[in-house]
C-alpha cells in the first residue's frame, strides 16, 4: 500500500523536480509517493482527452483508491485530506492521485473516481499543481501522525 500519482504530461521542470524530492524525502510509509508521468497526446480537445483517459485507467488497478484532481471536484481542508487518505490505507488499498491533461479526463475517469478533489477554484499550471500536491500529502502525512507541521 502506498500513494501513487499518474500525471499527464512531460517530466518535472527543474525547480519541480527540486520540491517534489524535497517532500518526497520525508515521506514514510504509508505516505511514500511514486510518480508515473505518462505522455501527452497529440491530438487536441476531446480526442486527446479520451486517449489520455484511456492511458490512466489502463494504468489502475481493480482495488485503487482513485482520486482525481479536478477544479469542480470537492474542495476540502488539509485535515479532511488526511482523513480522506487515512480511511484506504487503513484498508491496504493503493492510492492513486490523477493529474489529468490540458483538456482535463473524460466521464470514465470521472465514474471510476473514488474522490473528485479540487485543491481550488483557481485553475494552477500542471507543474505547480505537482509541487503543491507533494507538499499537501507530506502534510496529510503529518496530520495523520499527529506532528506539529500543520498548525490550526
Amino acid at each position: 500500500m502506498s500513494l501513487r500519482i499518474l500525471a499527464i504530461g512531460k517530466k518535472h521542470e527543474s525547480w519541480v523536480a527540486e520540491g517534489i524530492e524535497r517532500y518526497g524525502k520525508r515521506m514514510k510509509k504509508p505516505f511514500d509517493v511514486s510518480w508515473l508521468l505518462l505522455p501527452h497526446s497529440a491530438r487536441e480537445g476531446d480526442a486527446a482527452r479520451a486517449e489520455e483517459s484511456e492511458r490512466i485507467l489502463s494504468k489502475l488497478g481493480p482495488q485503487d483508491f482513485l482520486v482525481l484532481l479536478d477544479e469542480r471536484g470537492k474542495n476540502i481542508d488539509s485535515p479532511t485530506l488526511a482523513a480522506t487518505l487515512q480511511r484506504p490505507l487503513d484498508t491496504s488499498r493503493t492510492i492513486t492521485l490523477v493529474i489529468g491533461g490540458a483538456y482535463g479526463v473524460d466521464a470514465s475517469v470521472h465514474q471510476r473516481a473514488d474522490f473528485v478533489w479540487s485543491l481550488s477554484k483557481l485553475v494552477f499550471p500542471h507543474q505547480l499543481v505537482r509541487l503543491i500536491l507533494a507538499e499537501q500529502l507530506y502534510r496529510a502525512q503529518e496530520i495523520a501522525g499527529g506532528r506539529p507541521y500543520h498548525h490550526v
